[in-house]
């Protein structure tokens, strides 16, 4: 699922077109589910669903709903693992230039919208009051075509612009290289690492997948994803014990070496540095939600 050096992705919106929604109500295909990049914008609002977030360096997990602005060439994953009952995924791309060339940067008016997309390179979660306010503008914008769609957008674009119930997810930037020969490399990590967390992963093991000797290996991985191969395998650990519990009755202590640690106190440490909470406090706030 997740990889480093993402893919190139060409989007081509209708005949007589700059925006390109669309939407659906079923669980997508895992073959779309891959990195990658592209020069539009994408707004992502799912209503009801379940799954991981994965862009740029920002992994993490969600469990209800979800509305995400992700900047031009911002490498991202698909989302949702599953939609629940009535549950729709509507993705919005456009061009940061799809109402010409400096419109944004040239209108006073726009100045706002201007900002935002600046903001959206590093990616941009909106909280529920943002939800609520615009996700069903969101999902009405594929019955809309012509000069009211671009209108509706705009709409729901200045909204987002000004308000501030957000959470910028790569506050210190992300920035990589698209090198379209190591996609292959890093698909082939990452896949091994999704398979194979909850087991012990030696680093002679995945350096020999691809070919690599173990220090070439580290050096090559840490270039490329900024982080030790060590602390992205403890993420997606975590990651997948966020999912656990949320969804599961499962103990603490057995989420923890179903999670592939075989340390509860490691296991704790690790929850507190990367989610910012004990594991039992995260689930205590997830039963208050819910509750």
């Amino acid at each position: 699922m997740i990889t480093k050096k993402p893919t190139f992705k060409k989007i081509s919106p209708s005949f007589g077109t700059s925006i390109h929604v669309k939407q659906h109500n079923e669980k997508l295909d895992r073959s779309e589910m891959f990195w990658h990049f592209h020069p539009e914008i994408e707004l992502i609002y799912i209503n009801r669903g379940k799954g991981k977030t994965h862009i740029g360096n920002h992994l993490s997990y969600f469990n209800n709903s979800q509305l995400i602005l992700i900047g031009s060439n911002l490498p991202h994953n698909g989302f949702t693992d599953r939609l629940t009952a009535a549950g729709i995924e509507t993705t919005v791309q456009f061009k940061p230039d799809f109402l010409g060339e400096d419109f944004f940067n040239s209108v006073p008016e726009a100045a706002a919208i201007a900002t935002l997309f600046e903001k959206a390179k590093n990616g941009i979660k909106f909280n529920r009051e943002a939800k609520n306010a615009v996700g069903s503008k969101i999902e009405e914008l594929e019955s809309y075509t012509g000069l009211d769609r671009i209108l509706k957008l705009l709409e729901i674009l200045q909204y987002l612009a000004t308000t501030e119930d957000y959470t910028i997810l790569n506050a210190d930037g992300f920035m990589f290289e698209a090198e379209p020969q190591d996609t292959d490399k890093i698909k082939t990590i990452y896949k091994y690492v999704n398979a194979n967390f909850k087991e012990h992963i030696a680093l002679e093991d995945i350096a020999n997948k691809v070919s690599m000797t173990v220090p070439a290996f580290c050096r090559y991985f840490k270039k490329t994803t900024g982080k030790t191969f060590t602390q992205v395998v403890n993420e997606i650990r975590i990651v997948h014990a966020t999912k656990l519990l949320n969804e599961s009755q499962m103990s603490i202590a057995d989420i923890c070496y179903e999670c592939g640690f075989n340390n509860f106190s490691h296991f704790n440490k690790q929850f507190n540095e990367i989610i910012g909470k004990s594991a039992s406090n995260y689930r205590k706030e997830i039963k208050q939600i819910i509750g």
